[in-house]
């Protein structure tokens, strides 16, 4: 892992501060990630924000934002969890739309279904009022050298 990402990983670890990692990727600060840990598990939110809103009659967040939301909650959840010895690189990214992002906080979970020398697996789940009732699920490939 390159020492500054090193360091920002342990800082984040040591003092639960997650944004100096975030602010690593300038898109993530752009659409308002943020990032909470509550015991073992770490959740991604994404508050509501009128510059993400993709359909402005019902309003809804724009699908793009919602994937890309996505793919960053499993990129900073392979940080957090890993020691990679650089930033993963996304191989392929899939995501099922299950309903309506509204305007309103978004969260979301990741988890690495399998990790391996070079590739990693995970699966992302987002939601905004119950997390049994997702509005979208994605399965990523991550490249991790």
């Amino acid at each position: 892992m390159s020492p500054v990402l090193n360091q920002l990983v342990s800082q984040a670890h040591a003092d639960g501060e997650y944004q100096p990692l975030i602010d690593l990727i300038p898109y993530a600060s752009i659409i308002g990630v943020e990032c909470q840990r509550y015991g073992e598990e770490i959740v991604f939110r994404l508050p509501a924000n009128p510059d993400n809103i993709g359909n402005p009659i019902l309003p809804a967040l724009h699908g793009g934002v919602i994937a890309s939301f996505m793919e960053l909650t499993a990129v900073f959840q392979l940080m957090l969890q890993l020691n990679t010895p650089v930033l993963p690189k996304i191989v392929d990214f899939s995501v099922d739309y299950m309903r309506a992002g509204l305007d309103k906080d978004t969260f979301a979970t990741c988890e690495v279904q399998r990790q391996g020398r070079r590739v990693s697996n995970c699966s992302v789940i987002a939601w905004q009022d119950r997390k049994r009732q997702p509005i979208a699920s994605a399965r990523a490939h991550f490249l991790m050298d």
